[in-house]
């Protein structure tokens, strides 16, 4: 009896889900949001439009982030905002990926759905009410360019003022695209009906992140050249597997034991290493360097190896000519290079530093790649494969990040 208790408490679950999620009158290939970079954070922050009447917002983007939250206290009060039960179906789907919630007992439908939104920047957490709201997305389509449509019922967080702290001027929160059911990956994927997959495509100035099909933004001939690589998650966070790491084409001498997973963060601005795996690393550089006649000079925090840029620097269109880069995947036909524009910062009219840096013995992840390293590459997160494509720099192929929102059918929804 227990039994057939459960099978049918979990087949009205499935189709109380299956309902929350159809709520749209359109279907679309393909939805964005511009991104753009703040300069004195080297965030990232998305514009995001919703509410009644629609509010332009903007959001901290944060890979692992697991929802949508933001500071509802301040800014236009919209009439569509609802709160969320604590006993409704969206308050389970929201804290399955918090396990800090998770344990809570029973529920009461005279109280609201308490989530804990995290800022990934400053690793601050606080207590916030889950609320649904109208979301206004740029849809594009082979038959339609440039439809902006609205999103009913879209979940996210209320978060109190204070954890705004450390985030980008004007930024009201932060845009989750981790691998949660209230991500808003999985949102829209759900709710307008495409597949489960979102590209990221982040640059020095204006970047895009779409859901669903990339071909209609990016070009089938980007989308089509990409290079796969088997897709780990772990809470919200997307890891990749690397085997081996090269430097000019040279193997370092680093044990595949310690490269135990590598993560993907657009929080933080340059791709870390855990402290014994950047000792092997950073010696193998310098040595590289020296081969290449390059100047070595006086670290600039937070840098460690910084060079002379006027003194045996040449500059091509991958940026200064500096050692190459290859992490190695799966295989060796499977490799993601790292060249100069994605490995050196410029600090001042002489000085470049490699932004690459130690991330300490505690650093959890192996290897953290990190925004710069990110910059002027696709990267198409498949999440129903558990694939990742990626491109490496599309200054190779003579186009950028920043282009693809330039074409003259989308510009005018920047």
């Amino acid at each position: 009896m227990a039994s057939l208790f459960h099978l049918v408490f979990c087949f009205s679950f499935l189709f109380c889900l299956k309902n929350t999620f159809l709520v749209l009158g359109f279907h679309s290939n393909s939805v964005f949001f511009p991104i753009s970079k703040d300069a004195a954070t080297l965030q990232y922050v998305a514009s995001i439009s919703h509410g009644t009447p629609p509010a332009p917002t903007n959001l901290v983007v944060d890979l692992g982030g697991p929802f949508v939250w933001m500071d509802c206290d301040s800014g236009p009060v919209s009439s569509s905002n609802r709160l969320i039960s604590s006993c409704s179906v969206n308050c389970s789907r929201a804290k399955f990926h918090d396990l800090e919630s998770r344990g809570e007992k029973g529920c009461n439908f005279n109280t609201n759905c308490n989530v804990l939104p995290y800022n990934g920047v400053t690793g601050l957490t606080a207590e916030g009410k889950l609320v649904e709201d109208i979301l206004a997305v740029d849809s594009v389509d082979r038959l339609q360019v440039g439809q902006v449509k609205a999103v009913d019922h879209f979940l996210f967080s209320c978060a109190p003022t204070f954890l705004l702290q450390g985030l980008a001027r004007g930024a009201k929160g932060i845009l989750g695209l981790g691998k949660a059911s209230i991500s808003l990956p999985w949102q829209l994927s759900s709710s307008i009906g495409h597949s489960q997959k979102f590209t990221l495509c982040l640059s020095s100035s204006n970047g895009v992140v779409s859901t669903g099909n990339g071909d209609p933004i990016f070009g089938t001939k980007i989308t089509r050249s990409l290079l796969y690589t088997p897709l780990v998650t772990k809470k919200n966070d997307y890891f990749i597997n690397v085997q081996s790491v090269k430097i000019n084409g040279k193997r370092l001498a680093i044990d595949k034991s310690m490269l135990l997973g590598t993560k993907l963060s657009t929080v933080l601005p340059y791709t870390t290493m855990e402290s014994s795996i950047y000792a092997i690393f950073s010696k193998a550089y310098v040595k590289a360097t020296e081969s290449m006649n390059m100047t070595r000079v006086a670290a600039v925090s937070p840098f460690e190896l910084c060079f002379n840029s006027q003194e045996g620097v040449e500059n091509s269109r991958l940026g200064p000519v500096a050692p190459e880069i290859d992490l190695i995947l799966q295989s060796e036909m499977v490799k993601w290079k790292i060249n100069g524009r994605n490995s050196m910062v410029r600090v001042s009219n002489e000085v470049m530093c490699l932004g690459i840096l130690d991330g300490g013995l505690e650093q959890s992840s192996s290897i953290v790649i990190g925004g710069l390293q990110l910059e002027d590459n696709v990267l198409e997160f498949d999440l129903g494969s558990s694939m990742l494509g990626f491109s490496s720099s599309l200054l190779l192929k003579e186009t950028s990040c920043s282009n693809f929102l330039q074409d003259s059918q989308l510009k005018q929804l920047m």
